[in-house]
C-alpha cells in the first residue's frame, strides 16, 4: 500500500462528504446518530468480540494496567457511547445559527453564522469509544472526520465505525464523512496532518509523545492538550465529608484519564485532621502515595516526592500531595506545575472560592466537585471530541460549538457604501 495516495485518497473523499454534510438538514443528521446509537447497542456481543481481540493483543504486548482499562470496552462503555450519541441528537443544531445581529449606522444589518469546520482529522490512542464521540460530535456539525486510532485498537475501532457507517447510509448520508484510517503503519499519521488541501484541523488525543510530535511536525492548525496534571487543593476552611468524597473520587474512580487528580494540595490548618482519613481511604484503593516532608510525618508508608512528581501526569494509582500554608500558596503551586486541565478547591468559604475561580488558569476551574467531571457527557455537550488546555479556537471540551467556525454576514435592501 502506498501510504501517500491512500492518505490523499481519504482526504479527497473526505472532502466531497464535508460539502454534502454542510448542507444537509438536522433531521438527517439526527436520523443518522440515532441509527447509529440502536445498532451498537444491538451489536454489544459484536463490539465485545472485537475488543477482545484488541485487549488479548495488548496483554500479549505488555501493555500496563492504566492502558488495558483505557483499552478495554465494557458493556457498561458500550451503552455510554449509545447514550452519547443520543445526548448529541438532543443538542441544539449550531449550524446556521446567527449571533450578535445589528444594524449598523449605514443601515446594514452584520452578523455572525455558525458553519462547519470541514474536515477534521482526530489521531488517538487507546480509547475506542473516542471513535463513537468524535464520529457523533462531527456529523451533528456538519463536519467530515478522518480518524486514526491506534493499533492497539485497531478492531475496536472498525466495529464501532461499521455501526456509525450504517446510521449514515440509512440516513442517505455519505458512508465516508466518517473514516478509519486501516493502516497501523505510523507512516500514515506523518500523511495526515499534512494534508492542508484536504483537512482543515488535527486534533491528537493520547500521550504526551504523541501530541507533541504532532503539535511540532503539523502543518495544520492544531486543537491539544499536553498533560492532565489536575489538582484539588482542600481549604482549611473545607468541610471534611465533603473534602475526603471529591478527594478519593478526583483520584480513585478511575486511573487512566487526563481528568484524574494527581496531586493534592492540603492546607496546614486541616492536614492533620483530613490525611489520616483520605490515607486510609488511598491505602484501601491501593493508591501509592509521594508526599513532602509534612505529609510524611502525618502518614506513614508515604514515599518522598521529588521535584518531578509536582509535574507528573500518573494515569495510575500513584498520587503525589503536599501540604501548602494556604490558598495563595497553593495557587501558586498551581501556577508553577499545573497543565491548564482541571483544578478544585473545597472550601466553604465564598470569597476563597472566588479567587480561586478567577487566579486558576485552567480550561475547567471547580468548587467542591471532583476534577472527574471534567468530561463534555458531563458537561451536556453530549460528548467530547478531547479537552483542551490551548486557549484558541477552542478551550476545555470540545463540543459541538467547538467544532464550528464562524462568518460575518451582511444583509442590506440594495445599500452602497458612501
Amino acid at each position: 500500500m502506498n501510504i501517500k495516495d491512500y492518505i490523499q485518497n481519504l482526504g479527497r473523499q473526505a472532502r466531497g462528504a464535508s460539502r454534502i454534510l454542510a448542507q444537509s438538514n438536522t433531521k438527517a443528521r439526527n436520523r443518522a446518530l440515532e441509527i447509529a446509537a440502536s445498532i451498537i447497542e444491538s451489536d454489544e456481543k459484536i463490539l465485545v468480540n472485537a475488543n477482545q481481540k484488541d485487549l488479548v493483543a495488548g496483554q500479549a504486548k505488555g501493555l500496563d494496567r492504566a492502558l488495558l482499562d483505557r483499552l478495554e470496552l465494557t458493556k457498561a462503555r458500550i451503552a455510554t457511547m449509545a447514550e452519547g450519541l443520543r445526548q448529541i441528537v438532543s443538542l441544539p443544531d449550531p449550524i446556521g445559527v446567527i449571533d450578535d445581529l445589528s444594524y449598523q449606522p449605514s443601515g446594514i444589518q452584520v452578523g455572525k453564522m455558525r458553519v462547519p469546520i470541514g474536515v477534521i482529522g482526530m489521531i488517538y490512542e487507546s480509547r475506542p469509544n473516542v471513535t463513537a464521540d468524535a464520529a457523533g460530535l462531527c456529523i451533528k456539525s456538519g463536519n467530515a472526520v478522518i480518524l486514526r486510532g491506534g493499533s492497539e485498537a485497531i478492531h475496536s475501532n472498525q466495529a464501532i465505525a461499521y455501526c456509525i457507517h450504517q446510521g449514515l447510509e440509512q440516513a442517505g448520508l455519505p458512508q465516508v464523512a466518517v473514516q478509519i484510517v486501516e493502516t497501523t503503519d505510523r507512516a500514515a499519521v506523518s500523511e495526515l496532518i499534512t494534508q492542508e488541501k484536504y483537512i482543515d484541523v488535527i486534533i491528537p488525543r493520547g500521550g504526551k509523545g504523541l501530541i507533541e510530535r504532532i503539535s511540532h511536525e503539523s502543518k495544520l492548525p492544531v486543537i491539544k492538550h499536553l498533560d492532565g496534571v489536575c489538582h484539588v487543593y482542600i481549604d482549611d476552611r473545607a468541610d471534611v465529608n465533603k473534602a475526603v468524597a471529591v478527594a478519593v473520587n478526583a483520584k480513585c474512580q478511575r486511573y487512566g484519564v487526563c481528568n484524574a487528580m494527581e496531586t493534592l494540595l492540603v492546607a496546614r490548618g486541616i492536614a492533620p485532621e483530613i490525611l489520616p482519613i483520605l490515607g486510609k481511604h488511598y491505602q484501601a484503593d491501593g493508591v501509592e502515595l509521594r508526599g513532602c516532608l509534612e505529609t510524611q510525618n502525618l502518614l506513614l508508608g508515604v514515599k518522598s516526592a521529588i521535584e518531578e512528581d509536582w509535574y507528573t501526569e500518573y494515569l495510575a494509582p500513584i498520587l503525589a500531595i503536599r501540604i501548602v500554608s494556604g490558598l495563595d500558596e497553593a495557587i501558586a503551586h498551581i501556577t508553577h506545575y499545573g497543565s491548564h486541565h482541571t483544578d478544585t478547591i473545597v472550601t466553604e468559604d465564598l470569597t476563597r472560592a472566588k479567587r480561586f475561580l478567577i487566579e486558576v488558569d485552567s480550561s475547567s476551574v471547580m468548587v467542591n466537585a471532583s476534577t472527574r467531571f471534567a468530561d463534555g457527557f458531563e458537561y451536556g455537550l453530549g460528548a467530547e471530541i478531547g479537552i483542551s488546555t490551548d486557549k484558541l479556537h477552542a478551550r476545555g471540551p470540545v463540543g459541538l460549538e467547538g467544532l464550528t467556525s464562524q462568518k460575518w454576514i451582511v444583509l442590506g435592501d440594495g445599500h452602497i457604501r458612501q
